[in-house]
Order: structure tokens, then C-alpha cells, then sequence
């Protein structure tokens, strides 16, 4: 207990209660401490979980707008490739996929491919679960851009094998390069590339430009939808024919999904919101992701219609142009979303509103065929998104993300005087090391599976639709009552007219009299 010493203004503790106190104060800080680390460790775990959730609910995004897209006949066929490309991913991922992205991966050293952790026996505590859950719906988002390409003529044992070359292969190597700390691209490396190394928050280049480059591969090599681009004899059509969407309504609400989804891809790229500075992080992320999506769905709503009304005269708004124009300004947004400012952010939306255009009407004139336009929103928005980042990244904002390396957008060096374009080159070089990688892998694997005769359906089943063909009926049940049944209901009513009494008929005919004179 303290002494107090009533003659002097302060009091002392004996030698005994002091150690005691001191002891008593040190275990008091360190538990302090201990909750505040074990606190921080379960926010940063929530937070992943809720993000990594929404990621996957995108999943239900693309099935919605999938569906929407493609005919009545092939509903089914796509819903199902939805559900798999989360069950692929999943098995794809935990069994080789991110052992070969983030396996024995150390700033210290460079390397290709990740080499350890298989089927994941080495994660024992919840940070290290929660973020292979959150690489997983990346991955499976990696592998659903391209089911809505191929939809309607694919075969479902072709799906299967690329989306598991994709999530297990392909797409791995190109996160240990990019994302991983031993990436020979990294900005996570001691010596990054270019001093810097490529800016991909989230995964303009990384997901979106990877699944569509695998996209446009696919499309070329499996060919158009039967009387998309050619006739009956294989003769060019003068006009290509289109194939309107089966629900409009559908693809709205994907859309919205999607969007929805976005929230939790970009924000949550940031791994965590305890650490100093990831709140900020995060909020611009959310804002910047808002802003470009606008900008994005107007400019490619309203550029249609110009170019619409200069061709044909009419005055006409495009829903698929409102709903794909933002879904592009997402994808262009994705790379920069944590380092440019909003009004940067505007200007990727409205450009990738244009680059969606652009790419859509190139692919019409090169006769390759895309059921739902997601080479135009993931290939072209995607390559524009990574490289935008080498012209728009803020130095404050970079440091904050990336570290304070000295290398910023182009845009920024040049107004301080400099010609540094470190950075815009790291970034061009990782789009061109994408599409590269991508091409020497899949566009042999996709040339495989048709030499085997296991990726495009026969003509008659693509006629009939998939929906019948190969998954036991169609997705709606449009047949309705019978012709005998509805003359039995026919005799059924006269039947009860003639039980009527005469007065109730008299009413009845009275007013059925007056209804027609009206």
C-alpha cells in the first residue's frame, strides 16, 4: 500500500510496491497490446470475409446478365457454367492455384511460379484462410468472363477444361508475377521492375484483361453462332444478323449485381482496414469505383446515340450501351481505383465507356462473335484500366498504396517538369506480358480441344438449343394446356351457362350486350 507523507506535497511507494507496480503496469501495456493485436486481427478477417462474399455474389451477377443475353433455348446450359466456374475455382485454387500464385513467395528474390503450399496443408491461422478465400472469388471471377463469350455453341466438356486450365494454370502464373512479392513485376519486390514495378490494386490486368484475352482466344478459335456472320452455305451475310436478348430485365439486374459486387473488389483489395492509412484507402477506392461507373454507362449511352443518329438519323437510346458502358468504367477503374483522383476517375470512366465501343464494333468487322460483349468490357477496358494508371497514378495517393518509390503517373511528371514514365512503362509491359502469356498458353489448348472434337456442339444441337440438347429440357415451361384440354373447359362453361337460371343468363347477356356496344 502507498505511504503517504503528510509533511511533503507528494507521496512515495516503498521499494516492494513499486517493483510490484511496475510489474503490474508492464503486464497491463502488454495485454493492451495483446487485445488490440488479436482486435485488429479479427477486423481485418471480417472485413475480408464481407468482401470476399460480395466478390462471389458477383457470381450471380454474371449468371443474371448471361442468362439475359443469350437465346431462351441455351438458359440452362449457361446458368450451369455459372455455378461451375465457383466449383472449379474452388477445387482449381485450393488444390494447385494458389500454391503456383503466392507459394514460397519473399520480396528477396524474383521468380515464375509459386512452389509450395499445395492443397493449402500449411494454413493454420485465420488470416491466411480468409485470404485464399478472397483469391478464390478472384480467381472464379477470372474464369466466369468467359462463359458468356462461347455461350450457345460450347461444349460442356471444353468449358470444364479450360476454366480448370484457367483458375489452376494460367491465371496463377500471372498473379505470382504481378500480386505475389517475388513477381518480376511486382511493386511488392526489393527491385521492382522499372523501379516501381506494374499498379494493379485490384485487377484490371491481373483479372479482368487475363479472362479476356482468354475471351477473344476462345471466340476466334470455336467460331460465330450459326447465321451470326454467315449463311446457310457459309457465304458472308451483307449485314451481320443479330440475336436479341431473351431478357432485358435480367441483364439490368446483373448489371446492378455487378456493380454491387465492385464494392467488395476493389475496397477489399486492400486486404485489410486496421492498418494506418487503409481506411483512407478503401474510401477513395469505394468513391473512385462509383464515379467511373457512372461516367462510363452515360458516355457509352450517349456516344451510341450520336454515332446512331449520324448514321441513321433517329434519335435512339441503347440499353445494352447504358448497362455494358458500366460495367466497363468498373473494369477500367479496377487497376487505379486506390491511387488516382476522382476527377482522373471520371475521365478512365468516360474513355472506357468509348473504348467499349470501339472494341464491340471491331469485333463485329473482324466476324468474331461474343454472345454477351465481354471481350469489348474485360479485354479493351481492362488493357486501357492498366494503363491509365502510368498517366493518372497521384504521388501522395501511390505512396500510400504502393510506398514511396518515386515513380507516379506521366500525366504528374510532366506537369513538375520530368519526363519519368517508369511507371506508364511497367504498366504497358504488363499488358503486353498478359495477353502474351495468355495467347502462348490457351490459343494452343483451344486448338487442342477442336482437333478432339470437344469444343463446339453439333449444328443440329446449336439449332435446337443446348437447353434441350444436352441438359434435359428447356429452362421455361412455355407449353401451356393442351387443345383437348382447352375444349373441355370450352364444354365445361357452356356446360354451367346452361345450369343457370333464365333471369341470371338474361343479366349476363344483357351485359355482355352492352360491353360490346361500348
Amino acid at each position: 500500500m502507498p505511504a503517504y507523507d503528510f509533511n511533503a506535497t507528494a507521496w512515495c511507494l516503498d521499494e516492494a510496491t513499486a517493483g510490484y507496480a511496475a510489474q503490474s503496469v508492464e503486464m497491463g501495456l502488454c495485454s493492451a497490446f495483446a487485445f488490440t493485436e488479436v482486435t485488429n486481427t479479427g477486423l481485418d478477417v471480417f472485413y475480408l470475409l464481407f468482401a470476399a462474399s460480395m466478390v462471389f455474389f458477383m457470381q450471380a451477377g454474371f449468371a443474371m446478365l448471361c442468362a439475359g443475353s443469350v437465346r431462351q433455348k441455351n438458359v440452362k446450359n449457361i446458368m450451369l457454367k455459372n455455378i461451375l466456374d465457383g466449383c472449379g475455382g474452388a477445387l482449381g485454387f485450393w488444390s494447385v492455384g494458389y500454391a503456383f500464385a503466392y507459394g514460397g513467395a519473399s520480396p528477396d528474390k524474383k521468380g515464375f511460379i509459386g512452389s509450395s503450399g499445395f492443397f493449402r496443408s500449411d494454413f493454420t491461422s485465420g488470416r491466411d484462410l480468409i485470404g485464399w478465400f478472397f483469391q478464390f472469388a478472384f480467381a472464379a471471377t477470372a474464369a466466369t468472363i468467359v462463359a458468356g463469350t462461347v455461350a450457345e455453341r460450347c461444349r460442356f466438356e471444353a468449358y470444364l477444361c479450360y476454366s480448370l486450365m484457367l483458375t489452376g494454370f494460367v491465371y496463377p502464373v500471372i498473379v505470382y508475377s504481378i500480386w505475389s512479392s517475388s513477381g518480376f513485376l511486382s511493386a511488392f519486390n526489393n527491385d521492382p521492375a522499372f523501379g516501381c514495378g506494374m499498379h494493379d490494386f485490384a485487377g484490371s490486368g491481373v483479372v479482368h484483361l487475363t479472362g479476356g484475352t482468354t475471351a477473344l482466344l476462345a471466340a476466334k478459335v470455336l467460331g460465330p453462332r450459326i447465321g451470326r456472320f454467315y449463311d446457310a452455305r457459309g457465304h458472308p451475310l451483307s449485314e451481320p444478323r443479330s440475336f436479341p436478348p431473351h431478357s432485358v430485365a435480367l441483364q439490368v439486374l446483373g448489371t446492378f449485381i455487378l456493380w454491387f459486387g465492385w464494392y467488395g473488389f476493389n475496397p477489399g483489395s486492400t486486404l485489410g482496414i486496421s492498418g494506418e492509412g487503409l481506411p483512407d484507402v478503401a474510401a477513395l477506392s469505394a468513391v473512385t469505383t462509383s464515379i467511373s461507373a457512372a461516367a462510363g454507362s452515360v458516355s457509352a449511352l450517349f456516344a451510341d446515340m450520336l454515332l446512331t443518329r449520324r448514321k441513321t438519323g433517329e434519335t435512339e437510346y441503347d440499353t445494352t450501351m447504358c448497362m455494358n458502358g458500366a460495367l466497363s468504367g468498373l473494369v477500367g477503374i479496377t487497376a487505379g481505383c486506390s491511387i488516382v483522383e476522382p476527377w482522373a476517375s471520371c475521365l478512365i470512366g468516360i474513355v472506357a465507356g468509348w473504348t467499349y465501343i470501339f472494341w464491340s464494333s471491331l469485333l463485329v468487322k473482324l466476324r468474331i462473335d461474343d454472345a454477351v460483349d465481354a471481350i469489348p468490357v474485360h479485354f479493351g477496358s481492362g488493357m486501357w484500366g492498366a494503363i491509365a494508371v502510368g498517366l493518372f497514378a497521384e504521388p501522395e495517393r501511390t505512396m500510400r498504396a504502393f510506398g514511396d518509390h518515386g515513380h507516379y503517373g506521366w500525366f504528374y511528371s510532366w506537369v513538375n517538369g520530368s519526363a519519368d514514365a517508369s511507371l506508364l512503362a511497367a504498366q504497358i509491359c504488363g499488358v503486353l506480358w498478359v495477353v502474351g502469356w495468355v495467347t502462348f498458353i490457351m490459343f494452343p489448348y483451344f486448338h487442342f480441344l477442336r482437333l478432339l472434337g470437344l469444343f463446339r456442339v453439333d449444328a443440329l444441337d446449336e439449332e435446337v438449343g443446348l437447353d434441350i440438347s444436352h441438359h434435359k429440357g428447356s429452362a421455361y415451361d412455355l407449353s401451356g394446356p393442351s387443345v383437348e384440354t382447352k375444349e373441355k373447359f370450352e364444354i365445361s362453361r357452356s356446360l354451367r351457362k346452361s345450369d343457370m337460371p333464365k333471369d341470371d343468363c338474361h343479366d349476363i347477356n344483357d351485359d355482355e350486350q352492352e360491353e360490346e356496344e361500348a
